[in-house]
């Protein structure tokens, strides 16, 4: 999709994001991926540029920009490496701007600005070993003077984060939003996950153990507010997805024109041309639907089955075109002398994590159907 339909300034965060991210991040992905090594210096460097907090207001310490400023400058990071995406998306979309959301003025005052200028990592707690798609389950709790006992798991940036937004019942039972910041006594890394794919970001299962938190929003508001940032939140996963898509339909491009085969360039032979067509029509399919919901959620519309369709769709096109492009390559994309495998295998995770595919297809047809859906008349 071209950039026509952009105003000056999203054209303006897309090429700043891009050139960023061609310069200081694709050079040492496939580093750090190997290596499995979290770039702290980047994310420095992405809040100097604002891009750490692209669409927080200026007078909160961000660039003022509106959400598919954010959506497109998260797109260029995931093309050139998906975990460093994974880890703004999350800092932005599950941390920042729920507490610009529910946060009481004091709150946003003190926590949001070092969180939009990259100063502080954010973090979003709501995941446990026993309380995964179905969130209601969980178990950690708070007790009245607002400490926090239990376990999350799968947390992305959870081993770095200094501001941790934990769901938790309250002593009523209610599932409340509490904010956790690091250092604190009693808050450890249990593990820190060995993933298939996203190496340079931080997946850790984390231990409360009587943690001090305050809370954010109204008592029993956490579902909520947790379902609210989601919406948000799938939105930008989505772009992540757009953004690895992208990366392999240029990998497979650039090779198609330079690699020969029986005398002639590969990219001549039609089922190669096919292969490529089919890949550049989905992402722009995908980036469609991804700028849609981001242009809902900018104007304050109900986007949540637009983020679930973008998420969905999105990150199917990620996995499979991943795939196309190994096919491409052949036996090069089979090696880490390209980078088409690391491509696919950062390219599942966005069918699983905030929100599975099958989550998704259930918010669709739940909106589609209504009643219906739940088997009621």
């Amino acid at each position: 999709m071209s950039g026509h339909e952009l105003s000056d300034e999203q054209r303006e965060i897309r090429a700043l994001a891009r050139d960023f991210a061609e310069r200081e991040i694709a050079p040492h992905a496939a580093a750090w991926d190997r290596e499995h090594r979290f770039p702290h210096e980047v994310f420095a460097r992405l809040g100097e540029l604002g891009l750490m907090g692209a669409c927080v207001p200026l007078e909160h310490g961000g660039a003022g920009a509106d959400f598919l400023s954010y959506v497109l400058a998260l797109e260029e990071l995931a093309r050139a490496d998906a975990g460093v995406a994974v880890t703004v998306a999350v800092h932005t979309s599950a941390a920042t701007l729920p507490l610009l959301a529910h946060g009481t003025p004091e709150q946003v005052a003190r926590l949001v600005p070092p969180l939009a200028q990259g100063i502080e990592l954010g973090a979003f707690a709501l995941t446990e070993p026993e309380a995964g798609s179905d969130a209601s389950a969980l178990r950690t709790r708070a007790d009245a003077d607002g400490r926090i006992t239990g376990a999350k798991q799968f947390i992305t940036t959870g081993s770095h984060a200094h501001t941790l937004l934990v769901f938790a019942r309250d002593p009523d039972d209610r599932i409340s939003t509490y904010v956790v910041r690091r250092p604190t006594p009693g808050l450890s890394v249990t593990r820190e996950e060995d993933k298939l794919g996203l190496n340079s970001s931080s997946t850790a299962a984390l231990a409360f153990d009587a943690v001090p938190a305050e809370r954010l929003g109204p008592p029993g508001a956490g579902m909520r507010i947790a379902l609210s940032t989601l919406d948000g939140g799938r939105i930008g996963i989505a772009a992540q997805a757009v953004g690895i898509a992208q990366a392999a339909l240029d990998t497979a491009s650039a090779y198609a024109k330079e690699r020969s085969a029986f005398g002639r360039p590969i990219g001549a032979q039609g089922q190669i041309q096919q292969k490529l067509a089919d890949m550049q029509t989905e992402v722009e399919a995908a980036r469609a639907l991804t700028w849609r919901a981001a242009r809902l959620k900018q104007a304050g519309k109900p986007h949540t089955v637009e983020g679930a369709q973008a998420k969905l769709f999105a990150s199917a096109v990620a996995r499979r075109q991943t795939g196309e492009a190994i096919q491409v390559l052949g036996g090069y994309g089979y090696t880490r002398d390209y980078p088409a495998e690391r491509y696919y295998r950062d390219a599942k995770v966005t069918e699983i994590y905030e929100g599975t595919s099958e989550i998704q297809r259930l918010v669709i047809a739940r909106a589609l159907l209504g009643d219906a859906a739940r088997g009621e008349a």
